[in-house]
């Protein structure tokens, strides 16, 4: 490997040293977990950023820009960084053009036999949830 290459492991969760293990979502298991499983706004916070949204199926199709920003969000959830330093810029840019690079692939890629979905009403709705979940 030249430095260049990112390898994602996608192997089955292994158990963790010690007593502790890990959950069917990779997750170090807790004692609460161990006894009733994983509550739902756990598992929620473990499956996606909220803030990463789908891109796939939507009519205009995702723009070069929308797909770089979503690999941006992405490297930096991963990275636990919004800014690297400077010593990181250059892995952190190149990660990010190698994301944004597989996110247009694999958009490219899939079919879906449902139609294509609006933007505005998909936004629209977005808003909703949105003030219900803040309305006071």
């Amino acid at each position: 490997m030249d430095g260049g290459e990112f390898i994602i492991d996608l192997a089955e969760p292994r158990e963790a040293t010690g007593a502790a293990t890990l959950d069917d979502m990779g997750a170090p298991r807790t004692r609460s977990a161990a006894a009733g499983g994983i509550g739902a706004a756990r598992r929620y916070a473990l499956s996606m950023c909220r803030n990463i949204r789908s891109l796939h199926n939507f009519e205009p199709p995702a723009s070069h820009e929308e797909m770089h920003d979503a690999a941006l969000q992405y490297v930096r959830k991963i990275s636990g960084s919004t800014k690297p330093s400077q010593a990181n810029a250059e892995v952190f840019e190149r990660a990010v053009a190698e994301v944004a690079l597989a996110t247009e692939r694999l958009l490219g890629g899939l079919l879906s036999p449902a139609a294509p979905k609006d933007r505005e009403v998909e936004a629209a709705k977005r808003r909703a949830r949105s003030a219900q979940r803040f309305a006071a």
